[in-house]
């Protein structure tokens, strides 16, 4: 049985997430996928576009709804459930997004999920870490029903560009439930990239001392137009916010650049980048900053 897969897009409603991108390159692992991402916003056009553009993809669907101005997964879960008949996979990137997502899927599907795809030996073989990265676990479906799981986007790079897979409008009458409502979002605002997506990172740890001490990261950061990490201690200190948080308790991250300055070589902090190249940055046990080249 051939293999279609369905892929939820992220988005913030004009531009296209890049951890979508590395879903589709995960998705390419299964020998002969046809590749469907769907867009669930309220006006999705621009986003449908870039979706349409990502190389392997074979068509992208969009679900236009007033409630889809935010994403909340007791909001679209319902509707991406009233798509799901056709497909054998449904994948979404391992973000805060997606983690929120796809296990609401997976329980309305009655499906097993897969968490933090790496590697895909077959359509129902797939490859994830556990122990913070020191081990490597095969996980297999029994090939009975759908598949539903999250792509570990620091594992597989984006998707190129260069396709032109038809868009198509899909109307989707599902009730949606009302015992979830937004209320607001509270986070730091900056105009530095996005920390999941960013090219570079520069991420401080508790020997910074304080936030005073992070102020020196952003600065160097906005020089070298990087996002702003930090290690779990040093959000624990109250030197940083949460939504900088990086490791295995916090985002997984996947720069072509990672500054480690003032954090150890801990399991956890590793784990969050654990394919990436190795960072020019790092502190010695006793805490002291030093810049050399990270060893394992």
């Amino acid at each position: 049985m051939s293999s279609r897969v369905l892929i939820i897009a992220e988005h913030d409603g004009t531009r296209l997430n890049a951890s979508t991108a590395k879903c589709v390159t995960c998705a390419r692992g299964i020998a002969g996928a046809e590749i469907t991402i769907a867009v669930c916003a309220v006006d999705a056009a621009a986003v449908a576009a870039q979706a349409a553009q990502l190389s392997g993809v074979s068509r992208v669907l969009c679900v236009e709804n007033p409630a889809n101005g935010h994403a909340l997964a007791a909001v679209w879960a319902p509707q991406v459930l009233a798509l799901a008949a056709p497909f054998t996979h449904i994948l979404g990137p391992s973000t805060t997004f997606g983690k929120d997502l796809m296990a609401r899927i997976a329980g309305l599907l009655e499906a097993p999920q897969v968490s933090d795809i790496m590697a895909i030996e077959s359509p129902t073989r797939f490859r994830r870490p556990i122990y913070a990265g020191n081990a490597i676990l095969t996980v297999e479906s029994s090939g009975d029903g759908k598949v539903v799981g999250t792509v570990r986007t620091a594992s597989f790079e984006a998707a190129a560009g260069g396709g032109a897979a038809p868009i198509e409008k899909v109307a989707v009458n599902v009730e949606l439930p009302t015992h979830t409502r937004f209320v607001s979002v509270s986070a730091a605002r900056s105009d530095r990239p996005d920390l999941q997506s960013a090219a570079r990172v520069i991420s401080g740890g508790r020997a910074l001392g304080s936030a005073e001490g992070f102020k020196i990261l952003y600065r160097l950061a906005d020089k070298l137009g990087a996002a702003v990490g930090a290690s779990r201690a040093a959000v624990d200190a109250g030197y940083a916010p949460n939504e900088m948080q990086v490791g295995q308790t916090g985002k997984i991250i996947a720069p072509e650049l990672y500054v480690a300055v003032g954090i150890s070589t801990a399991a956890p902090t590793r784990y969050g980048r654990a394919e990436n190249p190795p960072a020019p940055g790092k502190t010695t046990a006793e805490g002291r900053i030093i810049f050399a080249p990270e060893s394992s």
